[in-house]
């Protein structure tokens, strides 16, 4: 069964949402991304690709490089959680507003931790038939 997607939980300059995670990102966002990617499941040191490649740029608004945790991160979150969007808006949030774009990344996981859905697949165990003309010898072991 195919479940309709879902818009964000807040929107990329939604920082009046939530403050604490505001602060978080403009005071120390290196920070604030390994807690991300932590949160994800992923390794901490992870966005720290971004940092150390010319991705860095980005996060002063001259996108030379897509910031590859950024956007693998952005990515994973929306697919995991089946949100709305695109590659190409993706890109375009990590490498234009990536500071907004950590913020809500980290805001959307604090949402889905609190809100916690799980979803049970009930499916029927396998039933296994005899073929015809097989015959079942008992105290024989197959």
């Amino acid at each position: 069964m195919a479940y309709p997607l879902a818009e964000w939980n807040t929107g990329l300059f939604d920082c009046c949402e939530d403050t604490s995670t505001c602060c978080y990102g403009f005071w120390c966002c290196p920070c604030l991304a390994c807690t991300v990617s932590g949160r994800f499941g992923e390794n901490r040191c992870l966005p720290l690709c971004d940092i150390l490649t010319p991705a860095i740029t980005a996060a002063c608004g001259l996108p030379l490089c897509v910031p590859p945790a950024a956007l693998a991160l952005r990515v994973g979150i929306r697919h995991r959680y089946g949100i709305k969007g695109s590659l190409c808006n993706d890109i375009a949030s990590s490498c234009f507003c990536e500071w907004c774009s950590w913020c809500q990344m980290h805001r959307e996981l604090k949402f889905r931790k609190k809100n916690n859905v799980v979803i049970v697949n009930m499916q029927p165990p396998p039933v296994m038939s005899v073929p015809a003309g097989f015959v079942v010898q008992p105290g024989v072991r197959y």
